[in-house]
């Protein structure tokens, strides 16, 4: 068990019961030329997180933790891809359109893959998941299940939406749940700030923060 100094409170780790993770960073999102780019998105401020998460994931791998890897992406048929999330707003490119790299968040094509920095290695989970939550029509409830688990470590993006949206589902289902503030990104400034601040509040009603640095060490105890 280690104490990690966290907002609200402190948090305590148990690395036996805990896994990291990492939230749907696929060069769709990250990379210029991909969906996040033709929402008209800065995504250098999605890519300046990468460092700060690839030393997350080295944290768990070097503990032997278990480090669960999503993508969000649909089908090539888009059946699990409802009308009004293909429809909505008003980018230059929608799901499923072909671009620059293959059609956009289409599971198997390369745009909908996680960037090289990040890369699963073998025996890590990846869960493909049609929606923003993780645990939406996917197994991860059984897979965390399966590994004992109790404790979630969070990074990835958005926060505010497919970040965001996990912890509270994983929250609703019993989990003790830890974003790692230094490897967690939106497109909105605001936005991330917002996020965590609401999770965190009222006594960590959906979970709790901190950074890297801090988990790390707390892994290393």
């Amino acid at each position: 068990m280690a104490t990690i100094k966290a907002r609200p409170f402190d948090f305590t780790l148990n690395p036996a019961e805990t896994a990291l993770i990492v939230i749907d960073m696929q060069r769709d999102f990250v990379e210029p030329g991909g969906f996040g780019a033709t929402l008209g998105n800065d995504v250098s401020l999605l890519q300046a997180i990468i460092p700060a998460t690839a030393q997350l994931i080295a944290g768990f791998r070097k503990a032997g933790l278990p480090v669960i890897h999503t993508r969000e992406c649909h089908a090539a048929d888009l059946s699990d891809c409802p009308p009004a999330k293909r429809e909505r707003g008003n980018p230059a490119l929608r799901i499923g359109d072909p671009g620059p790299m293959g059609r956009i968040l289409i599971a198997g094509e390369d745009g909908a893959d996680i960037v090289p920095e990040l890369y699963p290695v073998a025996g890590e989970t990846v869960i493909d998941k049609p929606g923003k939550g993780a645990f939406y029509a996917t197994p991860l409830g059984e897979i965390l299940k399966e590994k004992g688990i109790r404790q979630l470590v969070f990074a990835g993006v958005t926060t505010e939406v497919c970040v965001q949206t996990t912890m509270r589902e994983a929250n609703d289902r019993g989990y003790e749940c830890l974003l790692a503030t230094d490897a967690t990104e939106s497109y909105f400034p605001d936005f991330k700030k917002a996020a965590i601040d609401m999770m965190t509040a009222q006594g960590a009603i959906v979970g709790w923060a901190a950074t890297v640095d801090q988990i790390v060490e707390a892994l290393d105890d």
